[in-house]
């Protein structure tokens, strides 16, 4: 009979016996069983780094210059990854199932192959189905190679043989290695085929793309080490019914974290927005009440967001509900309202959005969030042109945000005229068309607001 052990979805730590609890990484109800795994090869071969081997030095005396980038022809997907591929490096990318992830992948895979080899590895589809939906995007003498294989050896075998810079493996989760028992998608089929296909990209130089399947709460199926042993992650945001799609980058060791790219979809695929602030805006014709600008930064690019708000009597047991942004903080907000403020909504509904589909993350949306509601509450819309940022404690005070000055140049450059913003982010010089109410706690923004609308 074959032994046994419980392996965490979350982290790859193991246990003997199954447990409410992975005593690796406290998450609950992820140990799964699975069989042990009698894998081929000495010790030392199946635990190599992944890295390349090179001989002690001190940091000072290590030679260091920037690395190369490849752009892959999208500007918006360049962004994400940081400015573009970079040779060796392992990008982990992941989105809900039609989301775009094969359609953007093979757009960039089509505008690389004009300077460089690319394979497309494909474990989901037929050559065919990659052709039909080369031709739908209107790439019919497409050059990228296609391989439609889910052994692991026999694809590393193929990129041995084929020798190109850039492959796709669509997907990681059917990846199956033969030194395994256990089927395709396992804890540990993705986890071993992933530190192959690592080791492969670091050891020859080739760039490897790996589309990964996510789980129903949005994050990347398998273990967790499937993000910590790449390169770079990237996650589709965005509705499926929606036209707009966002590629966000959680993770790069080569640029910066949290950039965003944006994309249209169309008949022709995905294509690049070069102003999303456009698409985060609503298109009111007059000033509408419980709605605030907000000017929000996504790594290097700072974007304007419209938050929405609506308070509406709740009666008893108020409903709290935020789409966009952290329902708990939203909780806390209202509190500080209440407080410092004198704004109850104690007994009244209360939703907020963020237009567009954007997640916001970032403590500066605060002070545009109460604003909005107050808005909603009073009835009375804020003056066009309106725009505030900043971040509210819990004790009432409106805290800086950061690169404020790079927020109010991009307000005043899409035309906005009046802005809320904390003391420490007023600009030295005045800005041309910007009037700015610099203020420090949370009672001034509100009068602020209400004198102006």
């Amino acid at each position: 009979m074959a032994k046994t052990i419980y392996t965490c979805s979350q982290c790859g730590g193991t246990s003997p016996k199954w447990l409410g609890q992975c005593p690796s990484c406290n998450a609950w109800n992820t140990l799964e069983e699975t069989a042990v795994e009698a894998i081929a090869g000495t010790r030392n071969q199946r635990f190599q780094s992944l890295a390349k081997a090179s001989p002690v030095a001190t940091l000072a005396e290590i030679a260091a210059s920037d690395i190369e980038r490849t752009p892959t022809g999208i500007e918006e997907l360049d962004r994400a990854l940081g400015g573009g591929i970079v040779d060796g490096g392992v990008v982990l990318i992941g989105g809900d199932p039609g989301i775009g992830k094969s359609t953007l992948l093979l757009q960039a895979l089509d505008a690389l192959s004009r300077q460089m080899k690319t394979l497309y590895v494909t474990g989901e589809e037929s050559g065919a189905q990659v052709a039909l939906r080369s031709r739908r995007l209107g790439l019919p003498a497409s050059t990228v190679r296609v391989l439609a294989e889910i052994q692991l050896e026999k694809i590393l075998a193929s990129v041995a043989a084929e020798q190109p810079a850039v492959v796709v493996i669509d997907s990681i989760q059917t990846v199956y290695s033969e030194q395994l028992n256990s089927a395709p998608g396992s804890v540990a089929q993705v986890r071993e085929c992933a530190a192959q296909l690592t080791r492969a990209a670091k050891a020859s130089g080739v760039t490897m793309i790996l589309v990964g399947h996510v789980t129903k709460e949005g994050t990347l199926a398998g273990p967790r080490v499937l993000e910590h042993i790449v390169d770079t992650v990237l996650y589709f945001e965005g509705d499926t019914h929606s036209a707009y799609r966002l590629v966000r980058a959680f993770k790069n060791r080569f640029g910066a974290v949290n950039e965003i790219g944006v994309f249209a979809m169309t008949e022709r695929g995905l294509k690049g927005v070069s102003n999303p602030s456009a698409i985060f805006l609503s298109t009111h014709g007059e000033p509408v009440p419980g709605t605030c600008v907000l000017v929000t930064v996504e790594g290097t690019r700072p974007m304007l967001v419209e938050i929405q708000a609506l308070v509406d009597s709740g009666g008893a047991s108020p409903r709290r509900l935020s789409v966009g942004l952290d329902r708990d903080r939203l909780a806390m907000l209202l509190a500080v309202l209440h407080r410092h403020a004198g704004v109850s909504c104690m007994d009244q509904d209360v939703f907020i959005n963020a237009v567009g589909g954007i997640r916001i993350s970032e403590p500066a949306a605060d002070l545009a969030v109460l604003l909005a509601i107050q808005s909603s509450l009073r009835g009375k819309a804020l003056p066009r042109g309106f725009i505030a940022f900043g971040e509210v404690g819990l004790a009432g005070e409106v805290r800086p945000a950061p690169r404020g000055q790079e927020r109010l140049k991009e307000a005043a450059k899409l035309g906005f005229s009046i802005a809320v913003v904390p003391k420490a982010n007023a600009p030295r010089k005045t800005i041309a068309g910007l009037t700015i109410h610099a203020v420090e706690r949370i009672e001034q923004a509100i009068d602020v607001a209400r004198s102006l609308g």
